[in-house]
């Protein structure tokens, strides 16, 4: 860092210049990166599913409808004479739609497909394939439904399907992202003006953030071309490029005008801040990147793309706040105070901080039992959590294709798109009796209400198209699969459809979260130890980010799943939590409260270093990083709450989700059960074998000269890594 300190110095010009010209660059070319996310990547094609369905596709040349068109007789019947003519014709314009095949209609066989008309004969259905790419499905998604929704004669038409669910998802997600600018914009402004305490001071996490944002679009584009990167990755990296702008410039910010007021002069108290604050920054996104890392676990693209955006916006926040952010400060020097609102000192401010923590510290079985008694009634409605998978039903009611959801789900008795499908390419010497025998099985499942058997007309193989009774993505569904599956077929099939690929979705989430739970454990304790030299404070951390994280979990359990707010909210709760939900928040929520955790631990022991009080270390401590984390708490808050004015039910849970995370864990963990803690374990907290001392000695992270805590009750100072003898 001293390094790093002495050439900013020399070259801030160039630094701020260089980051100019990088910025403008990745600013064209990551404006694109919108139009090329994808609404997708959520299953792999290892699974028995997927290849279900490529099996269908490449041995019987069956795809499953993504297209749905809802034609509404008005109260008339869909066999009256005007509306079979006025259905027919929309059938043929839908055909003859570029991109569009394999349409099927009410009206097209003789007598009826009576599955396609709604109980009660006002209503009924057209369905096709929208083929290609993601891009291109969408594209003619959006254009099938600028043609055909709307009036025609007798009856009306509203275009859905999976295919026009995932466009109005990418227009809805576009539209949200303006809509939460518009709203945090105004209020994170007004906010960093009162915490930086000037004007220009309150720019500073916005040079950071937009390093960060910026950066991370360019690179998401990039990935963009050899693999699926998701929209909702999006609206997580503008809020965390503003977040951790926030954060690591507060710290900055505070540790450089805290070297200024104890008497340095501005260069020196730049490099002394570079290698105490910048340090804990670059630790902190060490940690942070790790934690978002571990979704690379996963072999599913809409996870591995919030990995590859979540890296990306930890690794540019933390170049900005000690690369750029001090070119900034040593250029404005003095005028970091110009626009100032808030003349008075921060001392009264820190040492409230320091007050409360000795309150905490008189009474640290009760605050204890008190905070974890809370966390603990915010938590238990996670232990009735179901998980279950996204439909049309994170959109909002208005919305083409939740209208046609919400009237396939209500009103007809089955879903095109609900089918199972049991597919056997090969079936070798079977012949039909074992056929019709098979057929029987599968009709005797629970929550089958019929099974088509589907003979491959260009050779050998079948393909059974079982109707679902029950909603597929529900845990009714899940069963209905386990018990397909159970069953023994004359020859080998595979289960495919959405419930299928439900299943097979939890089962490799489920099978893959010990790996990253692991690499962010190991992680953890490995790091942590190497900054404190202790094994007491990292396991400590797992512990009370896990009762962090539980409370958060069990909230939106309350929230999203029991459908508590929803009126308020603004989303239809389906009674299940999406499985990929809980994992993507915890991966992120654990990485911000462990960017809270260094911030504090690494100031407690910074004092601790240099006085060998733990109590007294643990008060300076919170005095000068209290006022940082809980402010940055509430600033990501702001921006995370933002996310609950989107219509995509996933995004609510996302933004409400990390809003709780990081006032939760700020509040109730840091300023409160950290200390409480700490002063219950005393001298303990900074005990390790001497083996472990010695390679913390070799290898640790320090921001004063050391403690080696060689007997709990005698800690002796080191000028240099050595142990004494004896």
């Amino acid at each position: 860092m001293r390094f790093l300190g002495s050439l900013l110095l020399r070259r801030a010009w160039a630094v701020v210049a260089v980051t100019v010209a990088v910025l403008a660059v990745a600013g064209v070319f990551g404006a694109s990166a919108e139009s090329h996310l994808s609404t997708g990547g959520f299953t792999d094609s290892g699974w028995e599913s997927s290849r279900a369905q490529a099996a269908l596709a490449q041995t019987f040349h069956v795809a499953e409808p993504n297209l749905v068109v809802l034609v509404d007789a008005h109260g008339a019947a869909v066999t009256d004479p005007a509306v079979a003519a006025a259905g027919q014709a929309l059938a043929a314009e839908l055909a003859g739609e570029a991109g569009v095949h394999d349409v099927a209609s009410f009206w097209a066989t003789s007598p009826p497909d009576p599955t396609l008309a709604s109980r009660n004969g006002h209503r009924a259905l057209i369905t096709a394939v929208a083929s290609g790419d993601e891009n291109t499905v969408r594209s003619v998604a959006d254009r099938v439904a600028a043609d055909l929704d709307g009036n025609h004669g007798p009856v009306s038409a509203t275009a859905g399907g999976s295919a026009v669910v995932e466009a109005e998802i990418v227009r809805q997600s576009a539209d949200d992202l303006h809509r939460a600018e518009l709203i945090t914009v105004p209020i994170t402004g007004v906010l960093l003006v009162l915490l930086f305490g000037s004007a220009a001071g309150a720019m500073l996490p916005l040079v950071v953030g937009g390093v960060a944002i910026v950066g991370t679009l360019c690179l998401l584009r990039l990935l963009t071309g050899v693999t699926d990167v998701s929209i909702f990755a999006l609206n997580v990296t503008t809020g965390m490029g503003l977040g951790l702008g926030v954060d690591y410039s507060l710290l900055i910010v505070s540790r450089y005008r805290e070297e200024l007021r104890a008497g340095r002069t501005a260069d020196r108290a730049l490099m002394r801040t570079l290698q105490t604050a910048g340090r804990t920054v670059l630790f902190s996104a060490v940690t942070v990147g790790i934690a978002l890392a571990s979704l690379a676990v996963f072999p599913i693209a809409f996870l591995r793309s919030f990995a590859y955006a979540g890296v990306g916006v930890v690794a540019l926040a933390a170049v900005g706040a000690v690369v750029v952010l001090p070119a900034v400060l040593h250029l404005l020097g003095p005028r970091i105070e110009k626009g100032r609102v808030r003349r008075a000192r921060e001392d009264g401010e820190r040492r409230f901080w320091y007050r409360r923590a000795h309150a905490v510290m008189r009474h640290p079985v009760a605050v204890s039992l008190a905070v974890v008694a809370v966390l603990l009634v915010m938590g238990s409605p996670f232990l009735h959590i179901t998980l279950g998978d996204d439909d049309e039903r994170i959109l909002q009611p208005a919305s083409p294709a939740r209208v046609v959801g919400d009237a396939l789900r209500g009103g007809f008795a089955a879903n095109p798109e609900w089918t199972v499908a049991v597919v056997a390419p090969h079936t070798g010497v079977a012949g039909a009796d074992a056929v019709s025998r098979y057929t029987s099985q599968l009709a005797a499942v629970r929550d089958v209400a019929h099974v088509q058997p589907v003979p491959n007309s260009g050779g050998e193989g079948i393909w059974f198209a079982l109707t679902p009774s029950v909603d597929p993505v529900s845990s009714q569904g899940v069963d209905l699969v386990h018990d397909v599956r159970a069953l023994s077929p004359p020859f080998p099939v595979l289960v495919g459809g959405a419930a299928a690929t439900l299943v097979d979705s939890r089962d490799s989430l489920l099978g893959h979260l010990p790996i990253a739970v692991a690499v962010i454990v190991v992680a953890t304790v490995l790091l942590l130890f190497l900054m404190v030299g202790a094994v007491v404070v990292p396991l400590k951390t797992l512990l009370l980010n896990v009762l962090s994280l539980s409370a958060t979990f069990g909230a939106l359990v309350f929230v999203f799943q029991d459908g508590h707010l929803s009126s308020a909210l603004g989303f239809t709760p389906t009674g299940t939590i999406s499985i990929r939900t809980p994992v993507l928040l915890f991966c992120f929520a654990f990485g911000l409260s462990m960017d809270y955790e260094v911030f504090l631990i690494s100031r407690i022991k910074e004092e601790y270093d240099r006085l060998g009080n733990n109590e007294e270390a643990v008060a300076l401590g919170l005095e000068h990083t209290g006022r940082l984390v809980t402010s940055a708490a509430l600033l990501i808050a702001v921006v995370f709450l933002a996310f609950l004015t989107s219509g995509v039910t996933t995004i609510k849970i996302m933004g409400l989700g990390l809003a709780l995370a990081v006032l939760v864990d700020a509040f109730l963990i840091r300023a409160t059960l950290v200390p409480a803690l700490m002063r219950l374990l005393g001298a303990r907290n900074w005990w390790a074998p001497r083996s472990l001392r010695r390679l913390h000695l070799l290898v640790g992270i320090w921001e004063r000269e050391p403690l080696a805590v060689l007997d709990v009750a005698t800690p002796v100072r080191l000028d240099k890594p050595t142990l004494p003898r004896g």
